[in-house]
């Protein structure tokens, strides 16, 4: 990497870091570290609301999903208008009403402490191991190119994010997220026009959508029921809508977000502006995953996209040879899919039909070899290591990053991936530590201690929940593709947490231990669901995990009480 792109990435990376603690130098109360001074915009808010969730796996795992799978994860964010519409109108005025630090606090007042517990234990192990993923996936980065191990770039790239964040508290989360969702999009568009201005000079971006959709890559809509198939219209708009429900009203990584506004009115604004913008945003990576793919069509990429892989197989000689055979026979498969590539494109500008599909059907089964060698080139990688992840579609974006773009916009675009990284992580570790502090330690543990010993306390746990976070970003190289694993991760939990909030909210006749217990077993169901699911045994998209789990809390709890209420009536006959 040229000396002006370590510039510039670790220019935007600590000085994003000194601009934070240097903001926060006065923060000297509970109130201010853990809840900032509440006088947030609304344009703060929502730019704070987005860069929390567009973490940096966003940026590495999107694209390389898109190149692999095309455009159909974008439905996975259609539900997401209606959440902030809801959350709006419902929930945001009974937070400000009370004027709680965390969302869990509200279910002591409508439950009892038995239930505000456990909600924030459920919401401690989901947040605490999506954590660990958000701090796995710029070491990612990080480690390919200065050659470290990945582990020590753990635990360097953690480091850094536990230090500013248990400085600063929230104050220093939302006093630097304007500027890191400023790096951010300035980024992801220069990237979007530099894959089109690096095409082949005759091969135009119109030519581009053709290719991509005749492939298959711009799936943007599938309208087909399939309760197996992740990301379809019906989960997108049904499942995750109860996704970003829960995670926007009950996940305190976001509730304190919109909590540090200036008024209701603000934080209402800032997060619908979140809610429209998301969708776009999204489909931007997405699409700028799409033109890698056609990049690479004339481009030829490498035969498997993580190369710290490829460099161990090379110590083998014998493995080492086949896998060079293996390349020999790509660049040969490569040269003749572009051929055909070049054919389809001619038979689209004539408008050709039957050409178009012979062509169209060559370039498919072209694409299948390409997989094949991917595959024996995997086999020969486990076979070296049997330990070695070779899914390899988080590695694909990153990939063109280093290879092709110019200097100084290598580092940019390094710079916006930590720069996703340190806003969504600091959010997370702060909210971890905030509901601890607040609804465990102060509430049932420490009581009555001074404001200075709850200060000392809030910056405790960050660090501690940090050290927890590395300790689980360091095995979150056992899942396939991270931008699903920790949807995954929040899909098992979420849906019973927003079951037990949506029973606060709108069944009155339901008192704690009914909710309680309907949690419990709507959870068990939820994960015993999810291993069926691993192992085949019974498929079910995850994202309905969400729909479910709060619709078994509901109805369970429901129940739990109906039955309650005719054993007094019984006892008192």
């Amino acid at each position: 990497m040229h000396l002006l792109d370590w510039i510039i990435m670790l220019g935007s990376l600590f000085g994003i870091v000194a601009y934070g603690i240097w903001k926060t130098r006065h923060v000297v109360s509970v109130q201010s570290y853990l809840q900032g001074d509440r006088d947030m915009k609304w344009w703060t808010v929502g730019l704070s609301i987005m860069a929390t969730q567009a973490s940096a796996i966003t940026f590495l795992s999107t694209p390389g999903q898109a190149y692999d799978d095309g455009m159909r994860f974008v439905q996975f964010y259609f539900g997401m208008p209606f959440a902030m519409v809801i959350l709006c109108i419902f929930v945001l005025p009974i937070y400000f009403r009370l004027n709680v630090y965390t969302a869990y606090e509200y279910l002591e007042s409508r439950f009892d402490l038995r239930m505000r517990t456990l909600t924030a234990i459920l919401f401690l192990i989901q947040r605490g191991l999506a954590a660990g993923i958000t701090i796995y996936a710029p070491s990612i980065v990080l480690s390919a190119i200065l050659g470290w191990s990945l582990d020590a770039t753990i635990l360097f790239m953690g480091g850094l994010v536990i230090l500013y964040t248990a400085f600063g508290g929230t104050k220093a989360v939302s006093v630097t997220q304007m500027q890191q969702m400023t790096i951010i999009l300035i980024g992801m568009f220069l990237a979007g026009f530099l894959l089109v201005w690096q095409l082949p000079g005759d091969v135009s971006f119109q030519d581009a959508l053709n290719v991509a959709g005749r492939l298959d890559k711009l799936n943007v809509l599938d309208f087909s029921f399939d309760p197996s198939n992740r990301y379809n219209f019906w989960s997108g708009t049904l499942g995750a809508i109860f996704l970003f429900l829960s995670y926007f009203g009950a996940d305190q990584s976001q509730v304190s977000r919109y909590l540090t506004g200036k008024s209701l009115t603000e934080s209402r604004i800032g997060l619908l502006f979140n809610g429209l913008l998301k969708v776009p945003m999204q489909f931007l990576i997405l699409f700028t995953g799409i033109l890698v793919f056609v990049f690479f069509q004339f481009t030829q990429p490498p035969l498997h996209f993580n190369q710290s892989n490829v460099a161990q197989l090379q110590k083998n000689p014998a493995l080492e040879q086949q896998y060079k055979a293996l390349e020999a026979q790509h660049g040969e498969l490569f040269q003749q899919k572009q051929q055909e590539v070049r054919q389809l494109i001619s038979a689209i500008r004539n408008e050709d039909e039957a050409q178009v599909q012979e062509q169209k059907s060559k370039v498919k089964s072209l694409l299948e070899k390409d997989a094949q060698l991917r595959e024996s080139a995997d086999k020969l990688i486990i076979a070296d290591n049997p330990q070695a992840q070779v899914k390899d579609t988080d590695y694909v974006f990153i990939n063109y990053v280093t290879r092709y773009l110019p200097i100084g916009i290598v580092g940019l675009l390094l710079a916006v991936i930590f720069s996703a990284a340190m806003s969504s992580t600091s959010s997370e570790l702060n909210a971890l530590a905030t509901t601890t502090v607040i609804d465990i330690y102060k509430r049932s543990l420490i009581k009555n201690r001074s404001d200075r010993h709850y200060l000392f306390a809030s910056k405790a746990f960050t660090i501690g929940w940090g050290i927890l976070a590395l300790f689980f970003a360091l095995t979150a190289r056992l899942f396939e593709n991270l931008i699903q694993a920790v949807n995954i991760i929040g899909s098992v939990f979420y849906g019973v947490i927003l079951g037990i909030f949506l029973t606060a909210f709108f069944l009155k006749m339901v008192r704690g231990k009914a909710v309680f217990y309907a949690a419990i077993i709507s959870e068990a169901v939820i994960i015993t669901v999810y291993f069926l699911d691993k192992y085949d045994i019974f498929k079910l998209a995850f994202l309905w995990f969400n729909l479910l789990g709060c619709g078994l809390v509901m109805t369970l709890a429901l129940l739990f009480q109906t039955i309650g209420n005719h054993r007094q009536v019984a006892s008192s006959e």
